[in-house]
């Protein structure tokens, strides 16, 4: 029997295209302008200076965790919105690529850790949210079931006077043009971004070994 060259062949390229990944970001890790009093609060990734797209109101940190906890069925309730307008479908595609940018708000911390180098970001897509909610009670059809879930999240907003829960980010807008990114630079100083990454990490990097670990081959 011959050897599964084209097996091999197609590992290979597998492995390589998984290590080039993990080197493009580990390059743009350590590319990450360095932080600046002048620049430690807002950090877009996208654009700097006035309103460009729509604007989207602050959020405290206490109203940031009530909304965390529902935002599945914000979504949810947008996804059977019909009709649409563009004022959604922007918040909509605001919200996907914020979530994205602050890794799916996976890093444990980033929404209740006001120190967390993802803390920013997961203000961002969580105050598009709320604003996704404001404006799905404006919108055509059947509103009983979006004002219902308004008022359940008004009501354990008061119960746990999320209002009054500030952070530092509590009183900053954000705008559906400009991608706010994790504050990379200030990952090393947070343990548990760093244990959670380091997992990651070692995760890819063990995938990696089995697709790319010999095998023996019997001719």
């Amino acid at each position: 029997m011959t050897p599964r060259r084209p097996a091999l062949a197609a590992k290979g390229m597998k492995t390589s295209l998984l290590f080039k990944l993990f080197m493009a970001a580990a390059g743009l890790f350590l590319a990450a302008p360095p932080i600046s009093p002048a620049s430690a609060h807002h950090r877009g990734l996208t654009h700097e200076g006035p309103v460009k797209g729509l604007s989207i109101s602050a959020l405290t940190h206490g109203q940031m965790a009530v909304i965390a906890a529902h935002r599945s069925e914000i979504l949810e309730l947008a996804s059977e919105q019909t009709p649409t307008d563009p004022t959604m479908r922007r918040l909509q595609g605001y919200i996907h690529l914020q979530s994205f940018a602050c890794m799916w708000g996976m890093i444990p911390g980033s929404v209740n850790d006001e120190s967390s180098p993802f803390n920013e970001c997961s203000h961002a897509y969580l105050a598009g949210t709320r604003a996704l909610l404001m404006h799905l009670l404006t919108m055509e059809g059947d509103r009983a079931r979006v004002r219902a879930l308004a008022d359940k999240i008004e009501l354990e907003m008061l119960q746990n006077n999320a209002a009054l829960v500030l952070c530092l980010y509590a009183d900053e807008p954000f705008d559906t043009a400009d991608i706010v990114g994790p504050h990379w630079r200030e990952i090393p100083f947070h343990p548990t971004s760093v244990i959670t990454l380091a997992g990651l990490a070692m995760t890819i990097m063990g995938g990696v070994w089995l697709v790319a670990r010999p095998k023996r081959l019997f001719s």
